[in-house]
């Protein structure tokens, strides 16, 4: 399943009218899991057949507006995290079991289509939403050519709004194939803060810390928002300027995520990583902020992703010990985090500490059966294994103008 992306060009009315499909979708989401509650929905079946009974209740006349496969997608979305929830409380995940919990209205939202509710034009640069809300004709903009591919492929679209405008995904039937050259070589990689990768022969990739970088103009423009008054339109397009800033910092640090991991796949034929617990790491308030701008987790899935598409092993260990162990003689050197030389006392071994930990990663890795897995991210969690493409906002030589966000508020 691949995931090609566009952005989408209308006017303002059509803007407004998307707005209301993606909230007429979050309040079919929002019905099927109160449904669920309420101890009537018991499977995914019965949650499909509620958002028939919310089109035809006349207390809801919007509800019948949307396309019906579009209500049946929000409703599968109840049901993903109704079958989530079911299932760490099978496994007896420690902590918190994801309890679902009803969504608000955000500026990222969206809503889904499967095979009805919009058309292509001819030429697939023009799409058309058919549905009762009637959002009309939008120019696609990106470089993605979906001439290559057949109507019939195109399994579903997603409208997503962000910040900056809104997209349409379109997620593709296509097994995609890619070839890798053997490089006899095994690598074992150690993330950090000082270096975001260091690997077992010695390599280190610099962190590239954008949310860092980017703090100085965030606090400028947060501050801009805190001035003005509640409510007003200055308010709401001082918002969108931040919402936009933050979104090229998730932009930036997505994009070296995906080119680093690819890279680290194509030049090796076995890849070892350690499996960190973020979740408990982030609860050091000191290193939180670090950590989270990291993003260690978002590389492990997009490393095991390439790893399965050019069918390089990657192996997931313990982390325990690969810092205190000594790779040359095995024996423990107990050091603090701020000791960054790994100096055996036992056999005079003398390395970077984040050097002598990738070499016990890929040791371990070895001489132990690891873990391996795929998972890619989306929109939402209804299409795991894919790859969301990125695309450049414009087609031609002119960029579509930026509309503002701010949605008035739901009377639903």
């Amino acid at each position: 399943m691949l995931v090609y992306e566009a952005k989408l060009e209308g006017q303002k009315d059509q803007y407004e009218r998307l707005d209301e499909a993606i909230r007429t979708g979050l309040f079919i989401r929002n019905s099927c899991l109160r449904y669920w509650l309420d101890g009537h929905g018991k499977s995914r079946n019965d949650l499909n057949r509620y958002c028939k009974v919310l089109a035809d209740n006349p207390e809801f006349p919007w509800a019948k507006k949307l396309n019906s496969m579009a209500r049946q997608a929000m409703a599968e979305r109840a049901w993903a995290a109704v079958a989530r929830f079911y299932d760490n409380c099978a496994k007896k995940t420690p902590g918190k079991k994801g309890f679902p919990k009803f969504k608000r209205l955000q500026t990222r939202a969206s809503v889904e289509y499967k095979t009805s509710g919009w058309t292509l034009s001819e030429d697939r640069r023009f799409i058309a939403f058919t549905d009762g809300f009637k959002a009309g004709t939008f120019k696609l903009w990106g470089t993605r050519d979906l001439h290559f591919y057949q109507i019939n492929q195109i399994k579903r679209i997603r409208v997503v709004r962000r910040s900056d405008g809104y997209y349409a995904q379109f997620c593709l039937d296509v097994e995609r194939v890619e070839t890798h050259e053997f490089k006899n070589r095994m690598v074992g990689l150690d993330v950090g803060l000082t270096h975001f990768l260091t690997d077992s022969d010695g390599n280190q990739i610099e962190n590239p810390r954008y949310l860092r970088k980017s703090e100085k103009a965030l606090k400028r423009i947060q501050r801009r928002v805190s001035r003005k008054k509640k409510g007003s339109k200055n308010r709401r397009a001082s918002i969108n300027r931040l919402g936009r800033k933050h979104l090229k910092v998730e932009r930036q640090r997505k994009d070296f995520e995906v080119k680093t991991a690819r890279h680290v796949i194509q030049s090796a034929d076995l890849v070892a990583i350690e499996v960190l617990k973020v979740h408990n790491m982030v609860k050091n308030r000191h290193l939180a902020k670090s950590i989270s701008d990291a993003a260690w987790s978002m590389f492990r899935q997009w490393l095991e992703y390439f790893g399965k598409l050019y069918g390089v092993p990657v192996i997931a260990i313990a982390p325990q010990y690969t810092s205190q162990n000594c790779s040359n003689c095995n024996q423990t050197v107990k050091k603090s985090l701020n000791v960054r030389t790994h100096i055996c006392p036992h056999c005079g071994y003398i390395a970077d500490r984040d050097w002598n930990a990738a070499l016990n990663i890929l040791a371990k890795a070895l001489n132990t059966v690891g873990h391996t897995g795929i998972y890619a991210c989306g929109e939402n969690d209804l299409c795991t294994e894919e790859e969301t493409i990125q695309c450049k906002p414009t087609r031609g030589s002119r960029k579509p103008k930026e509309q503002s966000l701010e949605s008035p508020p739901s009377t639903k």
